[in-house]
Formats: structure tokens, sequence, C-alpha cells
């Protein structure tokens, strides 16, 4: 496939950005968009022109490092990360637009990679159990009905990637907080933490500058682990369980 793609280039975090066009040909359908990134790479580097910067680490849809709008999808048309989105999801000829996570708490650093280290600090904030846990324990040494361990573990496969800000009008970071949240306090072992942990990420969300949430749902349609958008409501439950309980 012969592809146009017009590609946000910004040298640093101080300086203007813009939109600038690159003619890619010999594209497989069966290259990763990443592996099509690459290709781009190689030509502008035999050109003597800097190659595109793009974050990525795995590249198996686990790490969550792949955060790039194509043309104004988070992780681009398809309901994955998008390292795992290949080149079959577009046509001889077309237009690709790619652009870097859209977020004030997601300053872009280098072209179209962003500074996602305020989900970092969200998590510090509580996302963690103090227990000692020492050694591996045995797997039923701690009971956990199975509706809670499944409701734990949907929770946990959040990657942090950031889709879900990106694809909210808001900029809002609800559901990947829900996700940090709800996957401890329905475990025992997150039992002791329950009430500030909430509290703490949700003031750390809101200290990031984040935006709002209104429950546009945009979120949940882009994560590509498929974190429901009921998890925001189960946290807000949460919060307000916690803020009535806890007096600061």
């Amino acid at each position: 496939m012969k592809l146009t793609l017009r590609v946000w280039r910004q040298r640093t975090a101080e300086a203007d950005g813009a939109m600038s066009t690159y003619e890619v040909d010999g594209v497989s359908p069966d290259m990763s968009f990443l592996e099509m990134l690459d290709t781009l790479n190689e030509d502008l580097i035999l050109r003597g022109e800097d190659p595109v910067a793009f974050d990525h680490d795995c590249r198996e849809g686990i790490c969550g490092a792949c955060s790039l709008v194509i043309n104004g999808d988070a992780h681009g048309p398809e309901r994955t990360t998008t390292c795992q989105l290949h080149m079959r999801s577009f046509a001889d000829g077309d237009t690709i637009d790619v652009e870097p996570w859209r977020a004030s708490a997601f300053p872009v650093i280098k072209d179209l990679v962003v500074d996602r280290s305020a989900f970092d600090r969200i998590i510090q904030a509580g996302g963690y159990i103090t227990a000692p846990t020492g050694a591996a324990p045995e797997a039923h040494a701690t009971p956990v009905p199975k509706p809670d361990a499944d409701l734990a573990f949907e929770h946990a496969e959040c990657i942090g990637c950031g889709a879900c800000v990106a694809a909210c009008p808001n900029g809002a970071a609800m559901l990947f907080t829900s996700a940090k949240v709800n996957h401890l306090n329905v475990l025992p072992q997150g039992a002791p933490e329950r009430e500030t942990r909430v509290l703490d990420m949700v003031a750390q969300m809101d200290e990031e500058g984040f935006g709002g949430c209104t429950l546009a749902g945009e979120c949940a349609t882009a994560c590509p682990k498929g974190i429901p958008l009921v998890s925001i409501t189960a946290m807000n439950k949460e919060w307000l369980r916690a803020a009535r309980k806890v007096k600061r």
C-alpha cells in the first residue's frame, strides 16, 4: 500500500508544533501501525531528516506505551492498542492523521511522545497495599469469593495507556483512576486502606489537572482492555462512603 501520513511534529515541549505530510510506500497490510512508523523513520533517516519520536515498549498490547491518536480516535479505528493495530485496517491511498494524546495533564515531550507521569503519581497516592506479604502466599491462603476475584481481575486489566483521557471530551482520568481503586478495594488485601485509597487517589487526580467527568462514555468506548463505565460509578460510591467515614 501507499499511504499519506499527516504527523504531528514538535521539536521540544516548549516549541510550537504542526502537522507534517509524508508519503510511505510499500506498506504491507500485515504490518502493525508501529512497524509502519518504523518504515517511515527509516526513510527519514536515509534522507538525513529527524525521525518521528513515538512511544513504545513491549509491542504486545500489555505495556500501554503506544499512545497515538489516529484519524481522531485513540489507538485508531479498532478497539485495541496501537501496537496491535494492523495496516489491513486501512486502504491503499488513505490519508492518515497521527497525533499525540491531547490533554493538559499529558504535556507533549517531542512529536508524538507525551509525559504520562501524572498516572504514576495517582498510583503512588494509593494504588498499593501496606500489608507485609513476604514470599508469594498460597493461592487459597486468603479466600476470595469468585465474583470479587472476577471483578478485581477485570479492573486490574487496565494498562494505563491513557486512551480514556485522550478520548474524553473533558480530558478526565476517572476510568483509569477507578480501575486502580476498584481492583484493590474489592479484595480483602486492600481493605485496610479502602477509605484512604480512594480519597487520596481522587485528590491526586484532581491535583494533576485532569478534567471533570460528565459520564460521556467515550473513555469506556476507547479503552482497549474493556474497562466498563460502571467502574466510575463504583468508585464514586467508594468515595462517598469514605468521605462520610474518614474525617480529616
